[in-house]
């Protein structure tokens, strides 16, 4: 692609009264005649790490035919749209988050494929935490961890158990992240300022729209480029208003809830909400270049959430343990198809959010899963996985992979960073990585 336009710093912000706002890549952010791929502004890749618990029902999520014509399984059907950016891989196994107290570390060493013990150098660091790493230095914020349904992750050096069910993020072996489950402190952290801990408190207090302190910049902005860009910032400044706003809704709820996050009476129209609150934000993130990692937990180890809006008034762990009830498996399905459908929902916005000569979408690299296979079992043995994104050409889709009995996981994030450009010599019980992928 070539353009002959003005070049505009790729770090350009919009600011005003004490606020600034990235700004989405432009047109005019490639200097003149030059081809994107050889400029800055080349799209930078995008990694995302999206975790459901208790596993899912296997027959209902692996297709029955591999290759490239395969019918669309009753678990993943809401991604058929998104038919060409998908990959299935089956058959993989994760041994090192296999244990004898299997929800106190399924969530922990979903992406490091690593025990508890015996940790040590980057033994149990994460892969999300591994490409932050890479990319430090290309955005403000090294990664983003959220979750719709959590507490925050604490562990010392030594400790074990601590953390691993409540974060899939390891920035060390023994330091986990917490997620963040307030979509308003987030957004903040996005697009706010404050350097104390004391000047975000005074952030959050704001009920002022950040926009409007940056309006008279991104006028003076739109004067400088041309029709394509700004109708690109519009588009983009209007996506901002629009999580801003939702947030403000959601404040309110949101704040009524923080004392019982686990309550089985939680309303599911709110838990939507909130969940499509927190994918919106990682795709302003994203957007906004404000980093290029992201990982997020749909609901945490052992949910008691009910789902009242697919008639389902059981607690959602005690519903995983099925002990093979088809009609407990039924709704099971009917809850991992709901989560399907607002992650699909996220995977549609990034697949219409233009970015640099393609789509967000084009440029992600996004593992939808958990480290539960059975989850009455308890068993990790084969995982749900689904790569969502085209990793800027480095990924095919439109496939559905089957690996042989016990091929590690690991295998699978090791592939995966390599198609980010993050190399890496090995990870967990990694054996190489997957040419087909």
């Amino acid at each position: 692609m070539f353009i002959t336009r003005k070049h505009l710093s790729r770090r350009t912000m919009l600011r005003g009264a004490g606020a600034a706002i990235t700004l989405p890549l432009l047109d005019a952010m490639i200097p003149a005649s030059t081809a994107l791929a050889q400029t800055a502004a080349k799209p930078a890749p995008r990694m995302g790490f999206i975790y459901f618990p208790h596993g899912a029902i296997i027959k209902a999520w692996s297709p029955v035919e591999t290759g490239t014509s395969f019918a669309m399984s009753p678990i993943l059907k809401p991604l058929e749209p998104f038919r060409s950016h998908l990959t299935i891989v089956s058959g993989l196994r994760n041994k090192g988050g296999e244990s004898s107290d299997p929800h106190g570390i399924m969530a922990g060493t979903w992406l490091s494929c690593y025990g508890i013990k015996n940790r040590e150098g980057d033994m149990g660091t994460t892969a999300d935490q591994l490409a932050a790493r890479h990319f430090a230095g290309n955005t403000p914020i090294p990664s983003l961890e959220l979750t719709g349904e959590g507490g925050n992750a604490t562990c010392g050096q030594g400790a074990t158990g601590c953390g691993f069910g409540s974060t899939v993020a390891f920035r060390t072996p023994f330091q986990p992240l917490p997620m963040e489950d307030n979509p308003r402190k987030v957004f903040y952290q996005l697009f706010g300022q404050g350097d104390t801990s004391k000047e975000r408190k005074a952030i959050l207090s704001e009920t002022d729209s950040l926009l409007d302190y940056v309006m008279e910049e991104g006028a003076a902005l739109k004067k400088r480029i041309g029709a394509a860009d700004r109708a690109r910032v519009s588009d983009y400044l209007d996506s901002v208003r629009e999580v801003e706003q939702r947030v403000q809704r959601l404040a309110t709820s949101k704040s009524s809830q923080m004392d019982l996050p686990n309550a089985p009476q939680g309303v599911p129209d709110q838990f939507g909400d909130h969940l499509d609150a927190l994918f919106d934000l990682i795709a302003l993130a994203w957007q906004a270049n404000q980093t290029q990692v992201a990982s997020m937990m749909i609901a945490k180890e052992v949910s008691m959430r009910t789902y009242p809006n697919l008639s389902i008034t059981e607690a959602f762990h005690p519903l995983s343990h099925h002990a093979n009830d088809p009609s407990k498996i039924e709704r099971l399905i009917n809850i991992q198809n709901y989560h399907t459908q607002v992650f699909a929902k996220f995977i549609k916005k990034l697949s219409t959010m233009p970015d640099g000569d393609g789509t967000m979408l084009d440029h992600s690299i996004i593992l939808y899963g958990s480290n539960m296979s059975n989850s009455d079992l308890h068993n990790n043995d084969p995982l749900p996985n689904a790569i969502l994104g085209k990793g800027y050409g480095r990924i095919k889709g439109g496939q559905h992979l089957k690996y042989p009995q016990d091929t590690p996981h690991a295998n699978l994030l090791l592939t995966l960073l390599d198609r980010a450009g993050v190399s890496m010599p090995a990870l967990g019980n990694s054996s190489g990585t997957f040419a087909e992928v």
